[in-house]
Parts: C-alpha cells; sequence; structure tokens
C-alpha cells in the first residue's frame, strides 16, 4: 500500500478538485470517501456507507436542529428586527457611537433566537441599515458592524453549528449551549468597545446629536422587546434551568415563535409555507453535508489516515499553544472557500484525536472553532454574510470585507482571551451543569 502521507495527500487534493468544480459539498465528501473505500480498504463500500449514513441520520441530538432553523425561518418574515430597532435605539442615544450600537446588540439578541449568522445580518440590517443611512451615519461602520455582528449567530445559543459540532463529536449540546453565553458575550462588548472609541475618535463623520428622549419614553419603548425576551427567556432558560432538552427547547421556541408571528399579524398562509419549506432545504441540506461527513469519516478510519496524522503531530512535540496556532491559520484559510458547517463536519474526524492528544477539553474547543469559523463568514470569496450584505447593499464583496476588516481582528483578540482564559468558555458549564 501507498505511504499514508501520500495517500492523504492525493486525497485532500481530490476533495479540494471535486469542490472546486462546483459540486454539491456532500456529493464530494461521498465521492472521496467512495474511492478510498474502492482503492484501498478490502471492506465493502455499499453495506458501510448505508449503515454509516444511517447511524448519522438517526441521530436525537439532530432532532433540535430543523427546529431551530424554522424558528429563525418564522422570525425572520416577522416584525422581530423593526421592534427591537424600536426598543433598543431609545437606549443607545447616549453611548458614544449612538444607534450603531443597535447593530451590535440587535444581532446579539436575534442571535439568541436564531442559530444562524446570516439569518441574523439578515433581519437586523433589513431594518437597520435603511435607518442608520437616513440618519447620517458613516455607511462603513454601518456595514462594518453588522456584518461583524452578525457572526454572533453562530456562537451565541441556540447554535446551529454548536449542534453539529456536538452530534458529531458526541459532546452535550445544553453544555455547548451554556458555554457559548459568556465569549459571546466577551464578543459583543469588544465590537461596543471598537464603536465608542472610533466614534470618540471620528466625531466629524457621526451625525448631529439627537434629542434626548425623556426616561419614561424610553421605557415605554421597551416593552417592544418584550417578546423577544420572552422567547429568549422560553427557549434557552428552559435549558439552563434543566426544565427542557434542546430538542424539546427547540420545539417550545417553534411554538412561540408562531405565536409571535401570529400576534404581531405577519403569520398567514404565505409566510408560514415560505418558513416551512426554507427550514425544509436549509435542514436537509446539513443533513446531506452531514452523512457525507460521517462516511467519509469512517473511510478515514478504514485507511488509517487520522490515527498516522496524530503521530505525526505527536512527534513533532508541538505544545498546545503552538498547535492551536497553527489550526487557528488551517480554519481562516479554509474558511476562505467553504461554510463554517462544512469547515466543521469537514475537518472534525481528523482535528479530533490531535486534540485529544493535546488535552484540550472539547467542550472548549467546540467554543474556539465556532469563533475561528465565525471569521470565515466575512472572508471572501466565500463569506456568507459578505453575500447577504452584498445583496443588501450593492457593494461589492471586497468591499464588504474591507468594510467588515475591523471586526475580524477584534475576533483574532476574541480567539487570543479564550485560548488564554480557557474559564470564558469553561466555567459557566461546570458551574450550572455541574450535576
Amino acid at each position: 500500500m501507498m505511504d499514508l502521507s501520500v495517500v492523504a495527500l492525493v486525497l485532500g487534493l481530490g476533495m479540494l478538485a471535486a469542490l472546486a468544480t462546483g459540486i454539491w459539498v456532500a456529493v464530494a465528501l461521498f465521492a472521496v470517501a467512495l474511492a478510498a473505500m474502492f482503492a484501498l480498504v478490502s471492506a465493502p463500500a455499499g453495506p458501510v456507507m448505508a449503515t454509516t449514513v444511517w447511524g448519522a441520520a438517526n441521530s436525537w441530538d439532530l432532532t433540535a436542529l430543523p427546529m431551530f432553523i424554522w424558528m429563525g425561518e418564522i422570525l425572520f418574515r416577522s416584525r422581530l428586527s423593526e421592534d427591537m430597532f424600536a426598543g433598543l435605539a431609545p437606549w443607545m442615544r447616549g453611548l458614544p457611537g449612538r444607534l450603531l450600537h443597535v447593530n451590535i446588540l440587535g444581532c446579539g439578541i436575534f442571535a439568541a433566537v436564531s442559530g444562524s449568522s446570516a439569518a441574523t445580518t439578515a433581519t437586523v440590517g433589513r431594518m437597520s441599515l435603511p435607518e442608520l443611512s437616513g440618519r447620517g451615519y458613516d455607511e462603513r461602520m454601518a456595514i462594518g458592524t453588522l456584518a461583524g455582528s452578525g457572526t454572533l449567530g453562530l456562537l451565541i445559543p441556540p447554535s446551529i453549528i454548536l449542534i453539529v459540532y456536538g452530534a458529531a463529536t458526541e459532546q452535550s449540546i445544553a453544555r455547548l449551549f451554556v458555554a457559548g453565553v459568556l465569549p459571546g458575550a466577551m464578543l459583543c462588548l469588544l465590537f461596543m468597545g471598537y464603536v465608542a472609541v472610533w466614534a470618540l475618535m471620528n466625531r466629524t463623520r457621526m451625525p448631529e446629536v439627537e434629542n434626548k428622549i425623556p426616561l419614561g419614553q424610553r421605557l415605554y419603548a421597551t416593552r417592544r422587546l418584550f417578546p423577544v425576551i420572552g422567547l429568549i427567556i422560553g427557549v434557552i432558560g428552559s435549558i439552563y434551568a434543566g426544565l427542557a432538552s434542546p430538542t424539546e427547547a427547540a420545539a417550545i421556541g417553534v411554538v412561540l415563535s408562531l405565536l409571535l408571528s401570529w400576534v404581531s399579524g405577519t403569520l398567514n398562509r404565505q409566510s408560514f409555507a415560505d418558513a416551512l419549506m426554507g427550514a425544509t432545504r436549509t435542514s436537509c441540506m446539513i443533513a446531506f453535508i452531514l452523512a457525507g461527513a460521517a462516511f467519509l469519516t469512517v473511510a478515514m478510519g478504514y485507511t488509517g489516515i487520522p490515527r498516522e496524522l496524530a503521530g505525526w503531530i505527536g512527534a513533532m512535540e508541538l505544545s498546545p499553544l503552538q498547535l492551536l496556532a497553527a489550526l487557528t491559520l488551517f480554519f481562516v484559510v479554509l474558511g476562505c472557500f467553504l461554510d463554517g458547517i462544512s469547515v466543521v463536519v469537514l475537518t472534525t474526524s481528523v482535528i479530533l484525536p490531535m486534540i485529544e492528544q493535546a488535552g484540550l477539553d472539547l467542550i472548549w474547543f467546540g467554543i474556539y472553532l465556532v469563533l475561528v469559523v465565525e471569521m470565515s463568514q466575512i472572508t471572501p470569496p466565500v463569506g456568507f454574510n459578505l453575500f447577504v450584505l452584498q445583496g443588501m447593499t450593492g457593494h461589492n464583496i471586497f468591499t464588504v470585507a474591507r468594510m467588515a476588516l475591523p471586526f475580524f481582528l477584534l475576533m483574532i483578540v476574541a480567539v487570543v482571551l479564550i485560548i488564554a482564559f480557557p474559564g470564558l468558555a469553561l466555567w459557566l458549564p461546570d458551574t450550572m451543569l455541574s450535576n
């Protein structure tokens, strides 16, 4: 048999070639796995593929996935973004940067009921960008804050990508959800701090100060935040309190979002059907990718490549910091060409043995991985948030990427902080879910 390093190189080049043709990621995964099985393994490829795909699909943890996606699709078609802007804006007028902070906090709030980066960016941007433009706010900062903050949909629970990671690595999704809270809040604070400093240093690029709103009016406007806050408490609070599993909480979220949409007058036959079909398409895409990734994982296990690769990395005697530095660069480059879910499912089987050998906590690594994958959402040529904003603003994808660059750099700072202080990700789940 060929040297396994040569085999790994050939398979890697085959994967890149398949992806370069523009075929679906899942089809590329199945094709490379079948090639490896037929060429290198004596086990029957057909039965192995059948049992692996069934095992990947027959996972109770993945039941939450389509439900959370459906919840986000329902809310995307509701008046949620309008209500969030109206409820947050009066409180932001006194901060340096003023209404630019609405983009950040609005994305943070919607991320807590969506789980999708693209949905978060589109929903908040649909309302905030016209408002900020009409009030004379700097376009670069308005678009940049939205591009950066939209990535919070991947980290703040309920996160679709954390569900995928938890299912792929057999980690507790509830613990992953809890672990994402503090890093998500940290990222919000980093973004808001940057906006405040920028506003103080660029006063001429800020619009004229608007009239101060009395406290009573601000409190009255806050009532429009109550529905989304109730939704967050119903979904995430039920998980944190131990009253519901992530799957049960997802079902609660769908019911509450339908109720919210009905009360706001945006629920009708057409919006219901559009939300259901949108969630079905997205869920099927993710399930197909996961099935292909599971088969590729098994095929690689038969060839022995992950074991040999882990041994090779171990022989290099890299420290955990050196390993994480190399992985960060690797994920950022890979994220320039693949979406976040594809990055996670493609690399998990190869990376996991190295992580375990380095003694890194898998819950912590999940949060680190999502932070790094968040960065790929605003890197061309395949940055999903960039695509969303390109469609909304008319700017080309590279112009939007330049506007988002400061927030990309702030995400690097967040990655450094979570590596330096692992407790940012582990303290809350260890405290709340220690039993």
